[in-house]
């Protein structure tokens, strides 16, 4: 969602490649909209920085600032360089009421990137790295309710967007990917994975839950 010029005027900020946009545990009252390059979303987990996203174009981050007065729960760091339209909470106000259309926008994203943000932190939550792929083949089938879960599912992802919502390393996914090639669970592509049983997965991943919270 790109906004015009004047809008940019007014609250465009530039990041250089690698700049630190904002860290996790600080003060959060800004959030953002990328109009041009990438950020990546990292977190500590077990002293190890996982990559838990990489926005482009378009996208919101930042935006649980405006919602809840908590700290920040993750970093933001520029991968190229970077323009965005940075907005606080004193111009947050203003600015909806002078924009209907963008208010109307902002729900639909917020209440998106909430939905998102908790599924992939249950992603995460995981300990075994073939229930988090698993979770994460899951996780992008519900985003077509489309589909038809009686059938092979076929999910347009690489392996590296898979490594990024599974907060695991490139070549781990991999691995776990080649298994259920092997094992006829999934055909695997370059750009695509097809699962021929999706709602195995989701079984599978549902009874591993609910073994976690008795």
């Amino acid at each position: 969602m790109l906004l015009d010029e004047k809008l940019f005027e007014k609250f465009g900020v530039e990041y250089a490649s690698n700049e630190i946009i904002f860290t996790e545990f600080e003060p959060g009252n800004e959030f953002y909209f990328i109009q041009e390059g990438r950020v990546k979303i990292v977190k500590i987990i077990n002293n190890t920085e996982k990559t838990l996203d990489v926005l482009e174009i378009g996208d919101v981050f930042g935006e649980m600032a405006i919602l809840e007065e908590e700290p920040r729960s993750a970093s933001a760091i520029a991968m190229d360089d970077v323009k965005v339209l940075k907005f606080h909470r004193d111009n947050f106000d203003s600015l909806l009421q002078g924009n209907p259309q963008l208010a109307y926008k902002l729900l639909v994203i917020f209440s998106k990137r909430i939905y998102d943000a908790k599924r992939r932190l249950m992603i995460l939550l995981l300990d075994d790295p073939q229930l988090k792929v698993m979770d994460v083949l899951n996780m992008l089938t519900e985003h077509d309710p489309q589909s038809d879960l009686g059938q092979p599912v076929t999910i347009h992802v690489t392996v590296q967007e898979v490594a990024n919502w599974a907060g695991m390393q490139v070549n781990d996914v991999q691995k776990v990917l080649t298994h259920f090639n092997k094992l006829g669970k999934i055909e695997l592509y370059n750009d695509k994975v097809i699962v021929n049983n999706i709602r195995d997965f989701q079984r599978i991943v549902t009874s591993k839950r609910k073994s976690l919270t008795r």
